[in-house]
């Protein structure tokens, strides 16, 4: 019987191999001279750091830059608030989403069943398991898929036939 994973992974490395390219930017760009900016990581959190409210943005927009450029979907960046450190620096935090949360997975499974196709779908996880009779209705069911959820980046993998 075929089927497919619906899944919402990061590359770390990537996310990683970007964060290296926004703080070697923000070292040598002018306006960011003699300033505190930069981006660390722990897994998958982040924390951006600057002296400014504004300059705290232009670090957030490379940040942005870097991570589409190196093939990271920017929709599953979860910014936080903005934190005042000490004296005038502030931070703030910025979470990447990796998997399929439970609601959005109750989400997939109930648009896939309300559209009346032949296939069954069980969350499993942090992913989501689509199986069919027939290849074509299970190409179907990931166009689906990607038309009513498109504010959240998915993958589908897996694919057996």
């Amino acid at each position: 019987m075929p089927s497919f994973d619906i899944v919402s992974e990061v590359d770390k490395q990537e996310v990683r191999n970007a964060i290296d390219q926004v703080n070697k930017e923000v070292s040598t760009r002018f306006d960011f001279k003699g300033s505190d900016a930069r981006v660390e990581q722990s897994d998958y959190a982040l924390t951006v750091y600057a002296d400014t409210d504004f300059q705290l943005d232009q670090v957030q927009d490379i940040l942005s830059q870097k991570l589409s450029k190196r093939g990271v979907d920017v929709k599953c960046l979860d910014t936080g608030n903005v934190e005042k450190v000490s004296g005038n620096k502030v931070k703030r935090s910025v979470t990447v989403k990796t998997g399929v949360g439970t609601e959005l997975a109750k989400k997939i499974v109930k648009c896939i069943k309300d559209s009346k196709l032949k296939v069954q779908a069980s969350i499993q996880g942090e992913t989501v398991r689509v199986s069919g009779a027939k290849r074509d209705v299970l190409q179907e069911t990931i166009a689906l898929v990607k038309k009513s959820v498109s504010d959240f980046p998915l993958q589908y993998q897996n694919f057996r036939d």
